[in-house]
């Protein structure tokens, strides 16, 4: 795969950070890792902001980290158009895709739909580019037999392909940067680092039998149950809870301490940052797709909050992942993980102290589980290689040769 490749990320976003937080990592890795010219183009650009300060709102077309950032107006799902305003963008006030040149690779995320016009100069190409739909995660079994499976366009002279992350070498795997253990245990490895990171978001160094836990998720029935059992505990516990839909009466900088419990809000912090945080606490709550990855590659116990879906249809899909994380587990650990993670996605209040008795375990389990994800290669190297064979295929320009 040639580092002059040309590629376009279009992202919808739907579920407030999820979408977009997959979308610039792996936009930021193909263009730090591959060397290749990524466009991300973005409905809502106040989303990536939280994730990206850097991000200017007041721009159309802007470069970050070394990808192209481009907002995208949509005014229906499919009426789509950039603005007009700027040159080299190429596309008028109509939303007149055909002169906004295709990218060699084109990746809708999460099965957004692209602007007709764009797919029409997709065809026109002499040298079709490769169209990838990248689906959402699961850990279900019949992902693997639809992974990488062609779709063909039932009018124009174009192939989609459904590209699946997951958990195994017969998917398309998770995203993790090329060198992130090493960057990860150089950090949990320094007291120093660790100090310097609370010091940076307003907080003390640890101290000694404190247990730090960061705690991110959608509203939940469950958490003053949860609140209540930490407060009572006798372990002192500090909650750090990003600002957003689990507290919104609360906002970045505000707290409370209560028995044993001392809850912080923090602000949303770069994707870097979020990961040293997950790297520094000892038990790491997420919610949604890029999250629930991060906590994964953090080594640390974690708990997932899974979107919810209309007649529990998020269960299967919980429970497809507790079956494969939990495989090789202590037995006695993994019924309490279990249960836990089961109470936190339902209305009953989760049993800490019989999750936190097994934490021996459940560390032990997560770094091993975090080798197990580089086993099956990243999701940006997955796509990478993917898009390469397919273009060697193809004779597309700037195949590997």
């Amino acid at each position: 795969m040639s580092s002059g490749q040309r590629w376009d990320i279009f992202c919808a976003v739907i579920d407030n950070y999820g979408d977009i937080g997959v979308s610039w990592r792996l936009a930021r890795q193909l263009a730090a890792d591959f060397g290749l010219q990524v466009r991300l183009w973005v409905d809502d650009p106040a989303s990536l902001k939280k994730l990206c300060p850097e991000l200017d709102l007041s721009r159309e077309i802007q470069a970050v980290s070394g990808v192209e950032i481009h907002s995208w107006h949509m005014e229906s799902p499919s009426v789509c158009r950039p603005s007009g305003r700027h040159v080299g963008l190429k596309a008028d006030i109509h939303g007149d895709w055909m002169r906004v040149e295709p990218a060699d690779v084109v990746i809708e995320a999460f099965g957004c739909t692209l602007p007709e016009s764009y797919v029409q100069a997709m065809a026109a190409r002499a040298v079709k580019p490769v169209w990838i739909n990248l689906e959402y995660l699961s850990a279900e079994s019949w992902v693997e037999g639809c992974h990488a499976k062609p779709s063909p366009h039932p009018r124009l002279p174009l192939t989609k392909y459904f590209f699946f992350p997951g958990f195994t070498r017969a998917t398309g795997g998770v995203i993790g940067e090329h060198g992130l253990r090493a960057q990860r245990q150089a950090f949990q490895s320094s007291p120093e680092a660790i100090d310097a990171f609370w010091s940076s978001i307003g907080l003390p160094p640890g101290q000694p039998g404190e247990i730090r836990v960061s705690l991110f998720g959608y509203e939940n029935a469950a958490l003053a149950g949860l609140l209540d059992v930490w407060a009572a505990g006798e372990t002192a516990i500090t909650c750090l809870v990003p600002e957003g839909r689990l507290m919104p009466d609360l906002h970045a900088g505000q707290g409370f301490q209560r028995g044993s419990l001392n809850l912080h809000i923090i602000p949303f912090v770069p994707q870097p940052d979020y990961d040293r945080l997950l790297w520094a606490c000892d038990c790491n709550f997420v919610r949604g797709e890029d999250s629930f990855v991060r906590a994964q590659w953090a080594a640390k116990p974690f708990v997932w909050h899974i979107y919810p879906q209309a007649e529990a249809a998020h269960q299967v899909k919980l429970d497809a992942f507790l079956d494969r994380y939990l495989a090789g587990m202590d037995q006695a650990a993994a019924e309490a993980m279990r249960a836990f993670w089961l109470s936190w996605n339902g209305v009953e209040n989760p049993n800490w102290p019989d999750l936190w008795r097994h934490r021996v375990a459940l560390e032990r389990h997560a770094q091993d589980w975090a080798l197990h994800l580089e086993e099956s290669g990243d999701l940006a190297s997955n796509l990478v290689d993917f898009c390469g064979q397919l273009h060697l295929k193809h004779g597309a320009p700037g195949a590997a040769p």
